[in-house]
């Protein structure tokens, strides 16, 4: 998805503790964070909202099942040795670039799709005993960045590898160079790539030092050494450095993010031996919550505090900040809300139950103009709860919580028909005309989405399921 900014962290075991910062985020006290990094994009929010909901039903009018692709290698094209490569699992992540579909799956394999051909390829596993945790698209140089880990490393550090989109065109994913050569990213290290800000920000917990690189060249900018540096959000312009707390307070510091300069140091009072949920920053916005406390939104440019009663405002499984729109989105128990920075509660989603409870982000996909939200969700009623049934793909409107359209197996619940009443028919499996590679129905397609992804561009909903199959649906 362009404009993602993600974070991977190494682990001494292969496809396991996989931290996206985009995505899905192991803190230290244990809570999953999806933080603001899932969308970071240049948006414009200020079209007529009238034409905007209307465009939206046309763009997903008659979503139909059109493709297959299969990330598994029966025949053993790919060069691979270790033995769990080879096994056919889950979708994990899927990126649309230039009219390729490029599908991770759990195992480690990335294998990428023609749009133009529909055939697959190649795949990006260039050594025998590379395990791939991670892709990110760099428009920058419109390039694929490949994270990996490798098992004649004991799969304990990251190695990062770029390659140009017209190298993996012509079928020679083994044309790109590596990258951050000189860092170690040895666990608990990371890699950041923020593309809002056009930076890389890496950590070797080695020396404890974070450096930040130019995306667009990957020239090291500055580099931060500070053992007492907890954790680092990035914003639009600014980073926010999260130091060890004492028991009544946090030091914070807020950097610029083009070349590290302090512009503001302060503490943040804490109630004593009170776990913090969580610290997110938000442009001139602190959000500080701390367990059975209210949420305290703090503007660092005047210290006004505003509070936000714990019984109205319970701590989210993760956020996705809205930059352009001054929102933030919260999950929890499957479902999202929209909130301003006065902490109030702007729209809650109708028909829109996510699928996964952990809040797998990989299954969600936010528009550039952060006005829509695309899920994997759950049927609203409860005889289709089991979970052998298919889920649906939702579009809602993130500004008035309306289900703009559906793709399902079925238009007789009356729920569907209410959603979809203003943008045609849903789809229907006796109504879709296949290609001839595919091999799945439309229910079995809509059953275990492990991953989504919409390409803005050609108007497609990619989805990746447990058995390592991509769909491609189109109108």
């Amino acid at each position: 998805m362009e404009g993602l900014g993600r974070r991977i962290s190494a682990s001494p075991r292969p496809c396991s503790g996989r931290r996206v910062l985009a995505r899905k985020r192991v803190r230290p006290d244990g809570f999953l964070n999806s933080v603001k990094k899932l969308q970071r994009r240049e948006i414009s929010s200020k079209r007529d909202r009238a034409f905007n909901i209307s465009n939206a039903q046309e763009r997903f009018r008659n979503m139909q099942l059109v493709e297959e692709y299969d990330t598994h290698d029966p025949k053993g094209h790919c060069p691979l040795v270790l033995p769990f490569l080879m096994k056919r699992t889950k979708v994990i992540e899927i990126v649309s670039a230039s009219d390729i579909v490029f599908a991770l799956a759990h195992s480690g394999v990335c294998a990428a799709f023609s749009r133009e051909t529909n055939k697959r390829i190649c795949f990006l596993n260039v050594s025998p005993d590379e395990v791939i945790r991670s892709l990110f698209y760099n428009k920058n140089n419109d390039s694929l960045i490949t994270v990996s880990v490798y098992a004649s490393d004991n799969f304990s550090s990251l190695k990062c590898r770029s390659t140009r989109i017209e190298y993996i065109k012509r079928g020679k994913p083994d044309g790109g160079f590596a990258l951050f050569e000189s860092e170690s990213l040895k666990w608990p290290g990371f890699v950041e790539f923020d593309d809002v800000n056009g930076k890389v920000l890496t950590y070797s917990a080695q020396d404890s030092i974070y450096k930040v690189f130019d995306l667009k060249n990957y020239t090291m900018l500055y580099s931060i050494s500070d053992k007492h540096v907890q954790e680092i959000k990035i914003s639009p312009g600014i980073m926010l450095l999260i130091f060890d707390r004492s028991s009544s307070h946090v030091p914070l510091k807020i950097l610029s993010i083009e070349d590290g300069t302090v512009l503001k140091a302060f503490y943040h009072l804490l109630h004593r031996n009170k776990k913090v949920d969580f610290i997110e920053q938000f442009n001139e916005k602190l959000l500080v919550k701390q367990e059975n406390e209210n949420l305290q939104i703090l503007d660092v440019r005047n210290a006004q505090l505003m509070e936000v009663s714990r019984t109205e405002f319970m701590t989210p499984s993760a956020f996705i900040f809205l930059y352009e729109n001054q929102l933030f989105l919260t999950f929890r128990n499957r479902t999202v809300a929209v909130w301003n920075f006065r902490g109030e509660l702007v729209t809650s989603f109708e028909d829109h139950l996510l699928w996964h409870p952990d809040c797998n982000t990989n299954n969600i996909y936010i528009t550039s103009d952060q006005d829509l939200i695309i899920s994997y969700c759950k049927a609203e009623s409860e005889d289709q709860w089991m979970e052998g049934n298919a889920g649906s793909i939702n579009v809602s409107s993130i500004l008035t919580g309306k289900c703009l359209a559906k793709i399902n197996t079925t238009s007789g619940s009356s729920n569907v028909d209410e959603c979809s009443s203003s943008v045609g028919p849903v789809v229907s499996s006796k109504k879709l005309k296949q290609s001839s590679q595919i091999r799945t129905t439309v229910a079995e397609a809509l059953e275990d989405i492990t991953s989504l992804f919409y390409d803005e561009d050609r108007n497609e909903i990619y989805t990746g399921n447990r058995h390592g199959l991509v769909h491609v649906w189109s109108n």
